[in-house]
């Protein structure tokens, strides 16, 4: 299973159609769980409500600013290798304000997609098409170039 948990719900409609259709594409491969939580007033708060859906066995990749930079085929390889000893992957995008000392601790691989800085409901597009585009790759299927 992949699960992604991110702070904040999404608002605009382009959005929720953009993560509507790359949810559905990634059905087709695999089983995926998108965790909606709310912005809390401190990161500690946010750790607590984001701990409560990381199982113990989870492979935790945060998405952080500071993390590694991997290319399409690089984030593929560590999907496919991931699964061979977790069943579940689970993705944290941070709120606004970043993610709390604990999360990061609790972080298996630390990635990130840019230095730059993106919103929110973006970019959790951008992941699932990332994790999508992963899945072609690793089926060997025409998609990536």
């Amino acid at each position: 299973m992949i699960k992604i948990i991110c702070l904040g719900k999404l608002k605009e409609k382009y959005l929720v159609d953009l993560v509507n259709d790359y949810t559905s594409r990634i059905e087709k491969y695999h089983k995926i769980e998108i965790i909606e939580l709310k912005d809390e007033e401190d990161l500690e708060s946010e750790a607590k409500a984001i701990e409560k859906h990381i199982g113990k066995n989870d492979y935790v990749i945060t998405l952080e600013i500071e993390g590694k930079v991997i290319d399409s085929l690089s984030l593929a390889k560590l999907i496919d290798k991931t699964f061979i000893t977790h069943s579940t992957i689970t993705f944290v995008i941070g709120s606004s304000t970043g993610l709390s000392n604990k999360i990061k601790n609790r972080s298996n691989y630390k990635l990130s997609f840019s230095k730059l800085t993106f919103p929110h409901g973006l970019f959790r597009g951008i992941l699932l098409e990332q994790i999508y585009r992963a899945f072609k790759i690793n089926n060997n299927e025409n998609y990536h170039k």
